[in-house]
């Protein structure tokens, strides 16, 4: 493969934990007491990704495409946006190499919910389940994550041009 038609790109987000809100992450509902705080489901992960996704195909990013101040996008799922994104690489001749992304949370759990996660991202996407990695961590208790006032979540991908 000619090194000009390899493109990375990287995506990070935060998002604010309150009551009130379901809790999100990669498409998958997390039974937890507060969730994340955004104009649609405030979903870290999936946003990550979009935004690794745009700037590797030098494609903008989730702000620019899905504005925070259009009404359309009020508590829309996160993996409508990931999946116009998907249509737009299509539309630019770009094909998914792979992802990897991680979130990270304090609390809770999120283990458990990774094969799932990494599932429904990858469907998606219509992608093999193999071309993306989701991992969780801790901060060990340090920073925002780790007095559980938010989560974060950062991602990498790889595209090629077909």
């Amino acid at each position: 493969m000619e090194l000009n038609r390899i493109r990375i790109g990287q995506g990070f987000d935060v998002h604010r934990l309150v009551s009130g809100r379901p809790l999100v992450l990669g498409g998958i509902d997390i039974p937890y007491e507060l969730g994340l705080e955004g104009h649609s489901d405030a979903d870290v992960l999936t946003h990550a990704i979009i935004d690794a996704l745009l700037g590797a195909g030098g494609l903008g990013d989730i702000g620019r495409l899905f504005p925070d101040n259009e009404i359309k996008y009020k508590d829309i799922s996160s993996l409508l946006l990931l999946k116009d994104v998907r249509k737009l690489l299509k539309i630019n001749r770009l094909a998914i190499c792979n992802i990897d992304a991680v979130v990270m949370a304090q609390s809770p759990q999120l283990a458990p919910f990774i094969s799932d996660m990494s599932k429904c991202l990858s469907e998606a996407l219509r992608i093999e389940i193999e071309l993306l990695s989701v991992k969780a961590t801790t901060t060990e208790r340090l920073g925002f994550v780790g007095r559980g006032e938010g989560i974060a979540a950062q991602a990498v991908a790889l595209l090629c041009r077909n």
